[in-house]
């Protein structure tokens, strides 16, 4: 229920700006239905703006051009990340029908003008290379997740996941993945350091061709 949704952080208004109505907003909203549509788990709104809206937002300096979110799931990153950067265009991909018909009510109630939602599976994309940044969080270890993400993006974009501790075994375990995809630039990043209670581990990577 709405009650239970932790009191924002200072840092939300931080990362979000003059968007901060909308972050709340939507956080409302998920806190309130989240649940009961089976988007998240019921030990996850209190700690909805820690645990995963600021945890998405702190991303999103990482993003330019046109991005896709694969895997969106409740909007995550995605809706968050499209409130934060009404200035970059997001193509939110998931292919369970309550989840978007969830992200576009949320789109359409939010007023999000710089997203569109297409319910189909990552490799199911037959629209071409046509991404600056691929995205994702929590969708699947990476030696999985390259494959359905890499040939989204143009030769020179960029890859963008939003990962857990254990992101050095995924990197280690994707080697070949990262080869035949010729990923360049390879590095994680730790961000949120003194701003967020729980640091954001960012995989980024160069589509070489």
């Amino acid at each position: 229920m709405a009650e239970q949704l932790e009191t924002e952080p200072d840092a939300a208004a931080t990362l979000f700006g003059d968007r901060i109505d909308l972050a709340r907003r939507f956080a409302e909203n998920l806190a309130v239905h989240g649940e009961e549509r089976g988007l998240i788990g019921p030990l996850e709104v209190p700690r909805l703006w820690t645990r995963h809206i600021l945890n998405s937002a702190i991303a999103a300096p990482f993003f330019s051009g046109r991005a896709v979110d694969v895997g969106s799931g409740a909007g995550l990153p995605g809706l968050v990340l499209a409130i934060a950067r009404p200035d970059v265009e997001w193509t939110l991909i998931e292919p369970m029908e309550r989840r978007t018909a969830w992200l576009t009510e949320q789109v359409s109630e939010l007023g999000l003008s710089n997203v569109s939602v297409a319910r189909m599976r990552g490799e199911e994309w037959a629209e071409g290379r046509v991404f600056d940044v691929a995205t994702a969080r929590a969708v699947s270890a990476l030696r999985t997740l390259l494959p359905f993400t890499a040939p989204l993006v143009r030769p020179g974009g960029r890859l963008v996941f939003l990962k857990g501790a254990n992101v050095g075994a995924e990197v280690e375990a994707a080697a070949k993945q990262v080869r035949k995809f010729g990923l360049q630039d390879v590095t994680v990043e730790i961000v949120g350091e003194g701003l967020l209670d729980e640091p954001t581990r960012v995989f980024l990577a160069t589509v070489s061709r």
